[in-house]
Parts: C-alpha cells; structure tokens; sequence
C-alpha cells in the first residue's frame, strides 16, 4: 500500500460525508408503526469489521502524523479518509480471494463507519444523518426507537453490540467531542452535550438498569424569522416586526412554552437579528443555541456549564463545577448588556431575573404549559433557589425585570393523519405590580385558529419602541376589527380539527 505525503501546508479542508438514510427494522410493540423504505436498502455492515478497519487506519494515521507539527483538524479528516479508502481497498481485495467479494456501497458504508468512529458520533452517526429522523430514545444498546417527522416511530438497529461497548463510545464520543470537559461514569452518571450536527444528547448511566440515550435533533438550527414566518408559518408578519422592534428597543423577552413548541428556534432566530458588531453573552448548561458560530464571524461570548468531577466539597459540590447561577453575576463585569439564556429550568432562574432588572435586552426560554402558568412556573423555579427568596419576592422580581412573554404554541395532530403545527399565540407585557398582583396587558392573544392577533397596544414598553421606529397604528386597524381579526397571517391553519 501506498503512503500518502503530506504537502507543506496540510491545510485542505475535507470532503463531506453523505449521510446514508437506511429503513429501520420494525418490531416489538404495535405502537411503533413501519415507514415503507425510501431510496436503496440500507447496507448490512459487520461491525467487528468495523472496529478492525478503525485501528488500522488509526495506527497508520497516528505513525504518518507523529513528527507533523501544526496539522489541522480538517487535513487529519482528510488523511483519515485517505488512508481508510486504501485500507478497505485491500480489505476488499483480500475478500475477493476469499470468494466474498465486497461491494462497492458495502465500501463506502465501511468507509463512512470508519470516519464516523474516529471524527463523529460512531455507530449513532447514520442517525444524525438521517434527515428524516427528529429524535433517538436508546435504552441499551439494542433499543431503538426512532421518531420520525411524519409523527410515526419505528425501531432502529443497534447502536452498540453491548451496553458497555455503548458506554466506552459515550465516554469516548464527550472526550472528543465536548467543548468543556464532560464526563460519563459512576460519579457522573448524567451527561448532556452537544454533537457534532448540533443536536443535544442526554445520557443516564447506572441511575437505571440498562444507559439510557436521549437526542433531540434541530432541523431549524439556522432558521432566521423570515423563514419562521414564510416557510414555516410561527410567526405572522405583524409579530415579526413588533418582536423585531422590541428587541432592538432593549426590552427583556421570556419565550415560553411547552417542550418540542420551537421556543428555542424562536429565540435562536431572534439573537440573530442583534447586529454583527453588538456583543452579548451566551449561557448555557449545553451548549446548543450555536449563536458564536461560525467562530470569529460575531461577538458573541459563548459560556457554558462546567460538570465538575471528583471528591464533592463540603457544600455538596464536585470539583471545578461551576453552573449558570455561578456565572450569572460575572456577565455584568464584561461590558454587554444583553445576555441570553438558552433554558432557564432551575435555579439559574434568579439571578437571570436579577440580571433583567439590570439590564436590557436580554432573552431566555422556560418550559410551561399555558401562557398564563408562566408566572407560576417562575415561582416554583425561584423558590427551589434556597430559603433566602420566597414566592412574593420571585414574583415581584419577575414584574420588575420582564417586559414580554412569548408563548410557543404546538398542535401535533401527526397521531391521526394530520401534521404538527408550531406558531405564537401569545405575546405578553408584564407591567410591574399592582395591589400585590402582577399586571399584564395581552398585545397578541389566540385569534380564532388560536394563532396570535393584535389584542391591546402595549403601555410599558410603547415609548422604547416608539423610539425605535416603531409605528403603533399597525396594530391598532386589527384590534378595532374585533371578532373578524385575523392578523396578517399568511395561510390558513389547516389542522383536521378544523376541517371537521
């Protein structure tokens, strides 16, 4: 076999790997439904095989790299591919002689296991490059359960030939992977990251009788507000602007909702509308927002949870861990002011709050079931902060440092032939408090399909935005409509409720 050289400036940047899409093996409970295939069968792949391929290829890649200095990621991927066609080559070769000739697809799926061992997520790669599939629930190596974006599930291969063959590739998958140090073991039974694609996986080990495996993938990671309002039909184009203007005129927005709603797409379409030269902070227990990438296009200071390891201290805390409530005060020593929080779901909610009441344009999401629990699901998040801070406190913070709610709505009629419809149906403004109560005026409420329409103009935040350009009539032509209010939505919402 031929060693490939390596030119002066090892810097070519790789090929992309197809992602192959494959049908997955229906079985087990009648709940999981078949989908019929789509494109060529998928190819059976041995993975002893696999695992052979992979060490001759790292062998041979680690002695041809041993004395280059400087060698980027992207040429070692390359290399990697390289040398990996050339040793399946003479694996298949070698087959041949055997009267087992390997075929050119078994090639290339070989090949693509091979770099996804060494650069991606293993054997969990073929699912991430499935566009078809939304979410992966794993319990051990051997169940599958596939969600696709049609609403229906199907049981998928699996993704280790034993629970501890899926543990190593785990902890081998958040030593490379993970952008802070993150650990899987018996001190740390619990990992959270994000891969490679953006999706975020959830691990529990030892606390259940077999590691249990949770992604959630984003297929709207780069959607912008336009693409939410005309292709994907969230937002009408009076929300688009008024949200538009109510950023930028500095107020602090809580989008809410159910989990699945799109209260993350929404948001991560939002901060990318704040200027390019406009830095803010990102905090994050894992990363997956994504708002710095690409790395040097944007200010963005992108923080995130460290999990801590080793002996716990005498306040209960591993070694090096350091949280969002830890981070929270030094956000207002670097100079921005906005700062943004992917997920606020414990008690990283107060000092979120505190930093709203400080400060101005800041953003976070929070999980509740109706628009009007919001305040309620702050509460009880604020009160499991500790013994210093009490529900009156919590909510008199909340009035304070919140100026609009956002609720993320979610209508999945996948279940009886119908789709899955995300959009806002409310836009709320929290006016402070009055007679120990908060005040609220709905701006947007639910119009007849439940999607959002102008309802009142807003009081606290109306000269922040008359300043920033906005022009308050828009609104006010569709609220004195009344019943036949119907926003700007461009399309009717066609759920099968609907249409009887």
């Amino acid at each position: 076999m031929t060693t490939p050289k390596i030119p002066a400036h090892a810097a070519a940047e790789p090929s992309r790997l197809n992602g192959h899409a494959y049908a997955a093996v229906t079985a087990g409970p009648s709940a999981v439904v078949a989908l019929p295939p789509v494109g060529p069968p998928p190819v059976e792949i041995d993975y002893a095989v696999v695992r052979q391929l992979h060490t001759r290829v790292s062998d041979q890649l680690s002695r041809l790299l041993t004395e280059s200095a400087n060698v980027t990621p992207a040429y070692r991927r390359e290399m990697a591919e390289r040398l990996g066609r050339e040793v399946i080559a003479d694996y298949a070769v070698g087959m041949a002689h055997a009267g087992k000739p390997v075929s050119p697809a078994l090639e290339r799926a070989l090949l693509d296991a091979v770099v996804a061992g060494m650069f991606g997520a293993g054997r969990l790669q073929r699912l991430l490059d499935d566009p078809s599939i939304t979410n992966v629930h794993i319990i051990g190596c051997d169940q599958v359960l596939l969600h696709h974006a049609d609403g229906s599930r199907t049981r998928g291969e699996p993704v280790a030939d034993t629970d501890d063959e899926l543990i190593t590739m785990l902890q081998v998958l958040a030593m490379r992977v993970a952008s802070t140090e993150r650990q899987l073991s018996e001190s740390n039974p619990e990992l959270d990251m994000q891969l490679p694609d953006g999706s975020r996986m959830t691990v529990l080990y030892k606390v259940s009788p077999r590691p249990v495996v949770y992604i959630r993938k984003h297929s709207l990671f780069d959607a912008t507000l336009e693409e939410l309002r005309d292709k994907w039909g969230m937002i009408d184009l009076l929300l688009h602007r008024f949200l538009l203007k109510a950023l930028e005129s500095g107020a602090n927005i809580m989008i809410a909702g159910l989990a699945g709603s799109g209260k993350t797409t929404l948001l991560r379409a939002l901060a990318r509308t704040i200027p390019v030269a406009e830095p803010y902070i990102t905090l994050e227990e894992s990363r997956e927002l994504g708002l710095h990438e690409p790395v040097g296009s944007n200010w963005v200071i992108s923080l995130e949870a460290l999990q801590g390891h080793g002996e716990y201290d005498h306040a209960g805390r591993r070694r090096g861990e350091r949280n969002l409530h830890d981070m929270m005060p030094i956000t207002q020593r670097l100079g921005v002011r906005r700062v943004i929080v992917g997920e606020t779901r414990g008690r990283e909610i107060v000092p979120m709050l505190r930093a709203m009441t400080v400060s101005r344009g800041a953003m976070c999401t929070i999980h509740a079931r109706q628009a009007r629990e919001v305040m309620d699901s702050i509460v009880q998040l604020a009160c499991s902060y500790g013994n210093d801070i009490g529900a009156d406190q919590a909510l008199r913070m909340a009035a304070q440092g919140i100026d609009l709610i956002v609720y993320t709505a979610v209508v999945d009629e996948r279940a009886i032939g119908g789709a899955e419809h995300r959009f806002v149906s409310h836009v709320i403004e929290v006016g402070g408090m009055r007679d120990d109560r908060v005040v609220t005026t709905t701006v947007f409420g639910p119009g007849a399909d439940g999607r959002a329409v102008p309802r009142h103009l807003p009081e606290r935040i109306r000269d922040d935005l008359m300043d920033a350009g906005y022009d308050l009539r828009e609104l006010t032509a569709y609220i004195e409509a009344g019943p036949h209010n119907r926003g700007a939505w461009a399309r009717e919402l066609r759920t099968r409720r609907s249409r009887g």
